[in-house]
């Protein structure tokens, strides 16, 4: 570690008694700079905004009881259908109930740990045709926050596709990048009013569902037109998902089914995957021993493609940097649940309608659950050291409804972040500090410059 304490930056959190109309426009602007700094003390906080009840959970029996012992009784509140259902449709995320467990057991054959190979190759392809790219920038100012999305849609485009972005990527993150910054902020209408009354801005992203699922469709169709290869393995997920059966009873995935799924796979693991891999180098380039101790690992591994997957095992430094970052700036920062029926989760009493929150942003800084919770420390996160309390760092949520593919996600960060830090030393450029901004992931205020120097 560095001898000195490197604490990360982070919001400066509003006025806890302030009026909730400038709560709203707090929330709209930053979620995480809503919760005031007893939050990361307290185990439960209670309270109240435009009449409906809500908790925030930071204690560990009762994040149990809503995630693992009695989700069914918890939904996705109404804003959150309306926000993300025109980017990922009806797919795994959003479903519910029977539906839900149709998908996920259609799916999960697709995201087994011998699929993890297939998608090493195209990891591995991807990062190094970046250091190929980034090399010639050597000493010049990058923004390696626009490289990061640019290599995380190109990896979700080869493992999902098997194609290249060079036609469709930069139409892809623009239209990704504007719905986040405008109609992925939540409006008071979208707190109010049942997803049945849509609203002016419902409208709007109507509209814009209509062109993003026109984009994925033209996507899926050069993919259909590809060639078949002679080999019986399948190469991409789409092969993966064409073929994909519900075991209970033999369906396939229709067209429109098959759409929002790779909907929200290619949001859901372009968009994270692309801020973990920028929050990694913004901290190593803030802590140069760290970032030496990784060139060193990667040193000593062949990333090729062929031989990337073995290699996995040989980078557990890799990985604690990665799952730092994750603990610092996790990309999914909340879960936010509605309770369907009365509950009730050790001694909190959860009654019907209360919004329930678990936020990994508090979870992970809480100072009843970390040492140092503010120091970026990959050290705790090697295999010889002690695991993190159970329900303490949930990047990827946890039970029934864990994200899918975070073995995924891990791998492509891990894989992505030793190339780059074997072929570059990474420093920051002269410039404001970066502050994370959470709306639908917890994104930079900012893109900072970097400064490659080849190694």
């Amino acid at each position: 570690m560095t001898d000195t304490p490197l604490h990360t930056p982070a919001p400066q959190p509003v006025d806890a008694d302030q009026p909730w109309w400038r709560t709203l426009i707090a929330f709209r602007r930053n979620v995480i700079a809503t919760w005031p700094p007893a939050a990361y003390d307290a185990r439960v906080r209670v309270g109240g905004f435009l009449g409906r009840r809500w908790l925030l959970l930071n204690d560990p029996d009762g994040i149990r009881r809503v995630l693992i012992d009695n989700p069914d009784n918890y939904r996705r509140t109404r804003a959150t259908v309306r926000i993300l259902r025109p980017i990922i449709g009806r797919g795994l995320f959003l479903s519910d109930g029977e539906d839900w467990r149709r998908q996920r057991r259609t799916l999960a054959p697709a995201f087994a740990p011998r699929v993890v190979p297939v998608l090493a190759r195209h990891v591995a392809t991807v990062a190094a045709d970046a250091v190929a790219r980034l090399a010639g920038r050597a000493g010049a100012p990058v923004d390696l926050y626009a490289e990061m999305q640019r290599v995380a849609l190109e990896i979700a485009a080869r493992s999902m596709f098997s194609l290249e972005m060079d036609r469709d990527g930069a139409l892809l993150r623009d239209r990704l990048t504007r719905y986040a910054q405008h109609l992925g902020r939540p409006y008071l209408l979208d707190l109010l009013l049942p997803t049945a009354i849509p609203t002016w801005h419902d409208v709007a992203r109507w509209v814009f569902k209509l062109r993003w699922m026109r984009l994925i469709d033209r996507v899926m169709a050069r993919r259909a037109a590809a060639p078949a290869l002679e080999s019986v393995e399948p190469r991409d997920l789409f092969d993966l998902l064409v073929a994909a059966r519900d075991p209970a009873g033999g369906a396939a995935f229709t067209r429109a089914q098959l759409r929002d799924q790779l909907a929200t796979l290619l949001v859901a693991g372009h968009e994270t995957t692309a801020v973990a891999l920028f929050w990694s180098l913004y901290l190593l380039a803030r802590a140069p021993a760290e970032q030496q101790r990784l060139a060193d690992e990667a040193a000593g591994c062949a990333l090729t493609p062929e031989r990337a997957f073995d290699a996995l095992a040989r980078l557990p430094y890799a990985r604690a940097v990665v799952s730092e970052a994750l603990r610092l700036y996790p990309p999914a920062f909340t879960i936010v649940r509605e309770a369907i029926a009365d509950d009730r989760a050790g001694d909190v009493v959860i009654p019907a309608r209360t919004v329930v929150m678990i936020a990994p942003w508090v979870l992970h800084r809480h100072r009843a659950l970390w040492r140092e919770p503010e120091r970026f420390d990959p050290t705790r996160f090697l295999p010889d050291a002690p695991p993190p309390e159970r329900f303490a760092y949930l990047p990827f949520g946890a039970g029934p409804r864990v994200c899918i593919g975070a073995q995924f996600a891990l791998t492509e960060a891990t894989l992505t972040l030793a190339a780059l830090v074997k072929a570059f030393r990474i420093t920051l450029a002269p410039g404001p500090p970066v502050t994370p901004v959470a709306i639908v992931t917890t994104r930079p205020d900012h893109a900072p410059s970097f400064r490659l120097e080849k190694r």
